[in-house]
């Protein structure tokens, strides 16, 4: 089994998109990172979690789900590469390789020591884009794919099924 750890925040900043976003939302910059990792959890396989320090969010450690994706909000006085650290340690095992995705220079060589593979925030935007031009061509591929109606309808009555066929009114 794969795992990601992902240091929130450091991908934020590395990443155009998402640095843009925070000058404006920071909380949908996080939630636009988790969308991004959703994408990459179920075309990889890899089983994502994200780790954002708790400086900007007050109070207790949170933990959540968010599009199948791990949210880990770290407690207060602990950052996310202590927290990643910890994690690379207690989640590595004979079956499991740990990959860490930052360009914190230090974060890197104490993984390293934890037999944690490296990806730096910039390998993963590319993997993503990769990853995003194979989501396009298997969706291509389904459409053309799409089974012809024996009964010639409008395009206005094949979009009504299809909201039906959907659950959508």
């Amino acid at each position: 089994m794969d795992i990601l750890l992902v240091d929130g925040y450091n991908i934020i900043g590395a990443w155009p998109e998402l640095r843009t976003l925070k000058e404006r939302d920071l909380p949908a910059a996080r939630d636009r990172l988790v969308e991004r990792m959703a994408e990459f959890q179920a075309y990889s396989g890899f089983h994502v979690i994200v780790v954002f320090d708790a400086h900007f969010v007050q109070g207790t450690e949170k933990r959540y789900k968010n599009h199948k994706v791990d949210v880990i909000f770290t407690k207060e006085n602990e950052t996310a590469d202590e927290r990643i650290e910890k994690m690379a340690i207690s989640l590595n095992n004979r079956k499991t390789q740990i990959h860490v995705a930052t360009s914190d220079f230090t974060e890197q060589w104490a993984i390293f020591g934890q037999g944690a593979l490296r990806i730096s925030a910039r390998e993963l935007l590319h993997e993503m884009s990769l990853i995003e031009k194979g989501i396009e061509k298997k969706v291509k591929k389904i459409q053309e794919k799409k089974p012809v109606s024996k009964i010639p309808i409008s395009n206005e009555v094949a979009e009504i099924f299809e909201k039906w066929r959907r659950g959508k009114k």
